[in-house]
């Protein structure tokens, strides 16, 4: 807990000394500062007995985050580092292409819960079967819960546990044209799983290309970040960096000035990356 704390104040020195704006621009310092509010908010919550489990719950993924973080070791390898923008840019382009894939999944879903089913009030099965199970069609997994066997759903959506069932007929029947579920079914999995998921990977193997043909420069670049931010750390680890957050105060608030040696390294680091970001750009 204690090295934690130290953890978190070595980060809020760090983001004051060096322009806090630029500090969150970087994906690894959003991560430093999460888990750490992350682990304080945790912290709290478990010692105290009503929100001991709920305190649990945030200690958890507060460390899958730690775990995210530890990636940023790999950025010194010539191999992995290049790999870890690979990853990052994949993110942003399945981001991208989640919103095309929502489309067809909302249009399909809304119509065949629709269709299925008449005058369901319950929110979470409505969205389950509108949106979640079409959802996990995509990946082969079909719902079950409708079938011929009539104890699998609740012909009044009273059980809480169970879907509603279909509309039904006079002779207790199905009364929506099973052809027509079939026709949209086979529609949807045409585009989405061979249209739209080929087309994803097409993105990602374009990616990993562009990236893959300029590794030596991007791990470069990494190495002279890495350089970077190891020169703005304290010279000692937590919780003896408690003297050099005192001592980066007092060079902030009592001499103004940074130190002549401080600017000229600041400025030749200046430099060097907005020549690495020209080549970023120019690839």
């Amino acid at each position: 807990k204690f090295y934690i704390n130290k953890l978190t104040m070595s980060k809020f020195n760090t983001s004051v000394i060096f322009n806090s704006k630029m500090y969150f621009t970087e994906l690894w310092n959003i991560l430093d500062v999460l888990s750490s509010l992350l682990f304080c908010l945790g912290l709290v919550f478990r010692l105290t007995t009503e929100l001991f489990y709920t305190g649990k719950i945030i200690l958890c993924i507060d460390f899958v985050v730690f775990c995210l973080r530890l990636m940023a070791i790999f950025t010194i390898s010539r191999t992995l580092g290049p790999k870890i923008i690979i990853v990052k840019k994949m993110i942003m382009d399945m981001f991208f292409f989640m919103f095309l894939l929502s489309i067809w999944v909302v249009a399909y879903g809304v119509a065949k819960q629709g269709i299925l089913i008449h005058n369901d009030s319950r929110l979470s099965w409505i969205i389950q079967g509108a949106i979640y199970e079409p959802y996990l069609i995509i990946f082969g997994n079909f719902p079950k819960d409708i079938d011929s066997d009539i104890d699998s759903c609740s012909m009044n959506g009273t059980d809480p546990l169970k879907p509603k069932c279909p509309v039904l007929n006079e002779n207790q029947m199905p009364a929506f044209p099973e052809w027509l579920n079939i026709i949209m079914l086979c529609v949807y999995l045409l585009f989405v799983n061979i249209l739209l998921l080929n087309l994803l990977i097409a993105i990602f193997n374009f990616t990993f290309q562009e990236v893959q043909d300029n590794t030596d420069k991007i791990w470069k670049f990494q190495r002279y970040e890495l350089i970077k931010e190891y020169y703005r750390r304290p010279a000692t680890a937590p919780p003896l960096n408690i003297y050099s957050v005192f001592h980066y105060f007092y060079l902030k608030i009592m001499r103004r000035n940074k130190p002549r040696k401080h600017n000229e390294f600041s400025k030749a680091l200046h430099i060097k990356e907005c020549c690495l970001q020209l080549d970023q750009i120019a690839f």
